[in-house]
């Protein structure tokens, strides 16, 4: 408050008739929890924060590249020290924003109250357990990058400047939480790079070793996407669902996998959109701009010419 504060320059009170307004937003806080059930909540906050996950995201990011993405003043002989004390800060901070979740998420489902601390710490014990693993797929990731794009002068310039890794590491963590119990932070940390670089990839999207992403802008990678290894596409590819089954009342089922299958070392180039539980066979390109809905064989080259002699 004090920070906004800060840029008032008016000489005197001006009456913004915040007491209809204040009152108006109560009336629609109240509406909205009568209309969801929530009429029972009480107590504080009870939603993980935005800002938390994103400042242990990006100690995180620092613990695992620290003498690249770590702070500018870090020297070789403190590297591990530097590592153990921000993973400890950021672990323990982490802890307390899977808590929230995990309560939230129990309150909303309707259950008793009861304490997830357990849960809560096997959760993020697996997550920084699995940082190691982490960190060499991303060598992978980055070396495929800088190997597959001429314009990359150096693996430091591909950490430091693509957007594609900068996605797919927010991906990687992100999908650590998602598979241990923790889907909602997962989604912030995957809409934080989402903001960053323009390319959307659900945390539940599996993906495999040596993924690159070319340009990036526009990417979207569905929540039960299937990538293999050594696979690499371009800006604005689509990795979609073709239709959205509903129930009997009209909701949209969940859970369904209804996102792409791709297999080893295809290449997908920019525009293209594949849509359904469709399997893009290994060792396959799919041209630009094309539009597929099937599947197609390993070894296969797509293009929109092949796709007009053959109507998908």
């Amino acid at each position: 408050m004090a920070r906004l504060n800060h840029y008032s320059k008016a000489d005197h009170a001006i009456d913004w008739q915040l007491d209809s307004v204040v009152h108006s937003l109560r009336d629609a806080r109240e509406q909205w929890r009568a209309d969801h059930g929530r009429t029972n909540e009480s107590g504080g906050r009870s939603l993980p924060s935005r800002e938390i996950i994103n400042e242990v995201v990006e100690a995180v990011i620092g613990a695992v590249f620290p003498m690249r993405l770590g702070p500018s003043n870090l020297r070789h002989h403190s590297e591990d020290y530097f590592v153990g004390y921000t993973l400890d800060a950021a672990l323990n901070a982490l802890l307390d924003q899977v808590l929230l979740e995990l309560d939230h998420t129990a309150m909303r489902r309707g259950e008793a109250p009861q304490d997830h601390s357990d849960q809560a710490v096997t959760i993020v014990r697996d997550f920084g357990a699995m940082l190691p693993t982490i960190r060499h797929w991303l060598d992978i990731d980055i070396m495929a990058a800088y190997r597959g794009d001429p314009a990359a002068r150096s693996v430091d310039e591909v950490l430091l400047c693509y957007p594609g890794i900068t996605a797919i590491i927010y991906h990687r963590l992100a999908h650590q939480l998602y598979s241990t119990g923790a889907p909602l932070l997962a989604r912030m940390v995957s809409e934080a790079a989402h903001s960053a670089t323009g390319i959307d990839i659900h945390p539940g999207a599996s993906i495999g070793s040596g993924f690159f992403i070319d340009h990036g802008t526009g990417v979207v990678i569905g929540e039960t996407a299937i990538i293999g290894d050594r696979v690499r596409i371009y800006q604005a590819v689509t990795l979609g669902a073709k239709r959205f089954p509903a129930d009997e009342n009209g909701q949209l089922e969940k859970g369904h996998a209804r996102h792409p299958i791709v297999e080893n070392d295809v290449v997908i180039y920019a525009g293209a959109t594949i849509l359904g539980r469709v399997t893009i066979g290994h060792d396959s390109i799919i041209g630009g701009n094309v539009w597929l809905t099937r599947s197609v064989e390993p070894h296969s080259n797509v293009s929109q010419a092949s796709l007009q002699k053959s109507p998908c």
